[in-house]
């Protein structure tokens, strides 16, 4: 083995990532999209071969593999689920196991074998965490109703993937039924008891072991510690004929809730970056670019037709929750890609024999043309939602949730968050003629207690706003974070009360000017605030500091 060669292969890998990510930036492509592309010319089938070290690379991504499950146990905890809301975590759930079943039966009407179609289900199941999570920040949209839902489906995603890649490994079995139960057992029991050892090694012999020591006089401690367990982890995981992913999530979840999480969360950062990016690189690699240029036809419409079910599946069950119709719609087109984490459970089943070398290179094509749609489609999401959901007029609002009759009222909040609720208390004196308008049960459960009138609904949408009866209202406050929304707000207040003063929040600066332009009378933005506060209190501090001798 050339060492040598192996490096020289890395760099230039990750040299060809950062200019290809790069130049995907600048065209409003998310940089993973960029990595894709540098492994499919670089090395793999069908490409320049200028990267000949596939195999070792591909070990380094596995790693990267379980890098991202550590990370992602670490950020675990049944807190962070539970504040989620039993909607997400449900329809989360509910997404996974429909997918599946979804996919299984319609592989199996076009003569696809069982395992095969069950395979394919599970493959494609999952969304693209890193993908959609960079691009909804980027375009900040993480705060938005349907940022914040995809963001709970996908943290339920990331735990189904364990789960997944072991349904993979029992179907790629040769063995009989009763065999196939008796590893499940076998498995099950395995995975129990790696978790009570690492419970207990976690809990009680590592805090011991580190007690004597302050970790920020010994922050290199906390770090190798959190390593080495994440590694020996994934090692004895890989023995134990388990995922190795399995292990490295594990160790992540148990140190997610120790004194050291903190640290070892800021710690592996640039590690995790690295090696993802290996990741991105080599699962580009896997894939044939003249394979699939022979075969685009096929390729797009499977992409198209996958993408399509699911985000109809996704819609479907989060309106069923009673979620809006125009939220269920952006938050199915946000999450219709296929996920990272079909390039390594695509790897298992082509070689557990479930997927023949067609069947996987058509899946891994998907793939990778999903995620080359995603940020365009991410960027129209919010539109196409509220379009549908006022073309069909369906599940706008819930008409138990209209104004009462004989209401009619004088001040609207639109978003009743922190800034929302805030203003609501200033000005109580309103009562039942103070208005809130959102989208969150919660939200309606804390503006009821505070004696105001509540409507849940999409305030995008011209219906909800007709049937607030704001023909008479005076003051309207718009504090909802996402700017394309609360344009569409502004815009139907004005048109059904023209003489309505306008009072709306924007959360960066440049926004400022579109809201205007839709009809706000004042725009408070949070940069400015952020400023005005920080000008103030550094004055405070300056004259203080003057009297010092």
């Amino acid at each position: 083995m050339d060492v040598w060669k192996i490096l020289f292969d890395i760099v230039f890998l990750l040299l060809g990532c950062v200019a290809l990510g790069g130049l995907a930036t600048r065209i409003g492509q998310s940089p993973i999209v960029g990595y894709l592309l540098a492994g499919m010319l670089l090395g793999g089938p069908g490409s320049l071969y200028f990267v000949g070290s596939q195999h070792e690379i591909e070990v380094i991504a596995e790693l990267g593999v379980s890098l991202l499950l550590f990370s992602i146990g670490l950020e675990f905890s049944w807190h962070r689920l539970k504040k989620l809301g039993a909607l997400v975590l449900i329809g989360g759930s509910l997404q996974i196991g429909v997918t599946v079943f979804v996919f299984t039966l319609l592989l199996l009407l076009i003569g696809t074998s069982v395992d095969t179609a069950i395979a394919f289900g599970v493959v494609i199941a999952a969304s693209s965490t890193a993908c959609v999570l960079r691009v909804l920040h980027d375009r900040g949209e993480i705060d938005s109703a349907h940022g914040r839902t995809s963001v709970g489906v996908l943290l339920v995603q990331d735990l189904a993937i364990v789960p997944l890649a072991l349904v993979l490994t029992l179907l790629g079995s040769q063995n009989g039924g009763g065999d196939v139960l008796s590893q499940l057992w076998t498995t099950l029991l395995l995975i129990v008891g790696l978790a009570v050892g690492l419970y207990l090694f976690v809990n009680i012999v590592a805090v011991r072991l580190l007690a004597p020591f302050a970790i920020e006089r010994n922050r290199e401690l906390a770090i190798l510690f959190g390593i080495a367990l994440g590694l020996g982890s994934t090692w004895l995981a890989h023995e134990a004929k388990l995922s190795p992913a399995l292990g490295a999530f594990l160790a992540g979840m148990f140190l997610g809730s120790s004194p050291f999480a903190t640290q070892i969360r800021a710690d592996i950062s640039p590690l995790k970056v690295l090696l993802l990016t290996l990741f991105f690189g080599a699962a580009g690699m896997v894939a044939d670019p003249r394979w699939m240029v022979l075969h685009f036809g096929q390729v797009l419409a499977a992409t198209t037709g996958v993408m399509l079910v699911k985000t109809v599946i996704l819609a479907v069950i989060l309106w069923s929750l009673r979620r809006p119709l125009s939220t269920a719609l952006s938050t199915g087109i946000t999450l219709s890609q296929v996920g990272e984490f079909s390039f390594v459970l695509g790897i298992t089943a082509f070689e557990t024999g479930l997927f023949s070398e067609h069947a996987h290179l058509l899946t891994v094509s998907v793939a990778i043309l999903s995620l080359f749609a995603t940020p365009l489609l991410i960027h129209y999401a919010p539109l196409l939602g509220m379009r549908i959901a006022e073309w069909t007029g369906l599940g706008a609002i819930d008409t138990s949730d209209s104004v009462e009759e004989g209401i009619f009222p004088e001040m609207v909040v639109i978003g009743f968050g922190p800034s929302g609720e805030a203003v609501a208390a200033a000005h109580c004196d309103f009562g039942r003629q103070l208005l809130v308008i959102d989208l969150n049960q919660a939200a309606k459960a804390r503006a009821q207690k505070s004696g105001y009138s509540v409507m849940i609904g999409d305030a995008a949408l011209l219906e909800v706003m007709e049937h607030a009866h704001l023909e008479n209202v005076k003051l309207v406050v718009v504090t909802i974070p996402h700017p394309e929304s609360a344009q569409r707000a502004i815009s139907h207040i004005r048109a059904i009360s023209p003489n309505a003063q306008i009072v709306a929040r924007a959360r960066f600066h440049l926004e400022a000017n579109r809201l205007e332009a839709a009809g706000a009378h004042v725009v408070i933005s949070d940069e400015e605030q952020v400023g005005s506060a920080l000008a103030l209190e550094v004055a405070h501090l300056r004259r203080i500091t003057r009297d010092i001798p």
